[in-house]
């Protein structure tokens, strides 16, 4: 990229392995479930609810953590979300009953919250306009790594060590990079830079969001039920339905994440090269793929069919996950972009705290099956599809 400087090289770099060591973190609870349940004696629906305590509190932070980034700068929203989260992903390893858990992993969602957008603001702060895209896609492409990695880092870790052990490694690894990141940001205190538009604030209005958004509300609130009702319950899946061990999970369970890489890799280029103009079919293709996709997991016997099915399906819906953003950045006018985003980050964050808990439930009163939670995924699956089909074309002002 050109006119960037080595210090906004030095930024992403840091930015890129702190969301790496966040989803490693994050996803160290999916791996970790079926033990965690073992050792509290937790039916499927009360893991549930410690899976989705963290999506609560870390969909509650969205607006306040960008509020947060802008009031007091995003370098110290960085390093308060990296203390605070490794904080208690290191007292999670403490924790003592259920009741505990629970209570540390709503306090983590709230440390890592602000995390997302701080780190975006940054980013943005830091490179030119012109090559602020690009660096963007960059730092978000590192959350398909980190989910990637973390199968391999934290199966083995629990394997040898136990389950709390994971979490303390995790943490104190953090920790450490917060020191890192501290001594290459210096100064971390912000000049506030006096804004040319600021004495002519407009008001918002809910007039002023293009009433599509609400399409893509439910596009990405169907799609992410998938993602974050897998990410959560697969591990344990294969682990107590299949009987497999985490030797085994190691190297299945980031083949979807790998997947999802590379779709969301290709999707803008699909996009621009194949749909230009019609870029509502290749969403609308892509969601209809991945109920079909859905339907093969839930329909498939083999152990092999499961996994190539999942492996597709999140091929296909990181393609219309990312083209739904592509998209959304062609359509909505600058005046309600920022609040149209955050409309539907909400709904794909409310999807991470429903998921899990509703797939659990599932489980628990289906007598420890998992097909009904997979039918469930397809009636998700289908959801994002029809939304799609609501898509108008009208164009904005």
């Amino acid at each position: 990229m050109k006119n960037v400087s080595k210090k906004a090289y030095t930024t992403l770099t840091l930015i890129f392995i702190a969301y790496i060591i966040c989803f490693i973190d994050r996803s160290a609870m999916n791996i970790a479930l079926a033990y965690v349940g073992k050792d509290f004696h937790l039916n499927p629906a009360a893991l549930g609810g410690v899976a989705s305590a963290f999506f609560f509190s870390y969909s509650l932070m969205q607006i306040p953590g960008g509020w947060l980034a802008d009031k007091v700068g995003s370098k110290k929203m960085v390093i308060f979300s990296l203390i605070m989260w490794s904080f208690f992903t290191i007292m999670t390893g403490f924790a003592w009953s259920i009741a505990s858990l629970l209570v540390i992993r709503v306090l983590f969602g709230i440390g890592e919250g602000g995390f997302p957008t701080a780190s975006l603001k940054q980013i943005a702060e830091e490179f030119p306009k012109e090559t602020r895209s690009q660096a963007t896609t960059v730092t978000i492409s590192s959350n398909y790594v980190g989910s990637a990695l973390a199968p391999v880092i934290i199966a083995p870790i629990i394997a040898y060590t136990g389950w709390r052990n994971a979490f303390h490694i995790m943490g104190i690894i953090g920790l450490t990079f917060v020191v890192i990141y501290f001594l290459f940001e210096r100064p971390i205190a912000q000049k506030k830079q006096v804004k040319a538009t600021d004495s002519k604030k407009e008001k918002f209005s809910w007039k002023a969001v293009d009433p599509r958004i609400w399409s893509f509300f439910f596009i990405i609130f169907g799609l992410n039920i998938i993602t974050k009702g897998l990410d959560t319950w697969m591990p344990t899946y294969l682990l107590t339905a299949r009987k497999i061990n985490l030797a085994g999970i190691a190297w299945l369970v980031p083949l979807p994440s790998i997947a999802a890489g590379v779709g969301a890799f290709i999707s803008g280029f699909i996009m621009v090269k194949f749909f230009k103009n019609k870029e509502r079919w290749l969403i609308s293709s892509m969601a209809a793929l991945t109920m079909i996709f859905m339907y093969g997991m839930y329909a498939s016997k083999s152990l092999a069919f499961i996994i190539v099915f999942e492996v597709l399906a999140y091929f296909v819906k990181s393609i219309a996950f990312s083209a739904s953003f592509g998209f959304i950045a062609q359509i909505i006018s600058q005046k309600a972009y920022g609040s149209s985003i955050g409309i539907v980050n909400f709904g794909g964050q409310a999807a991470g705290f429903i998921a899990p808990m509703i797939i659990g439930w599932v489980v628990a009163t289906t007598g420890g099956s998992y097909a009904s939670a997979f039918l469930f995924l397809v009636g998700s699956a289908a959801m994002a599809f029809i939304a799609t089909l609501t898509i108008r074309n009208r164009k904005t002002a």
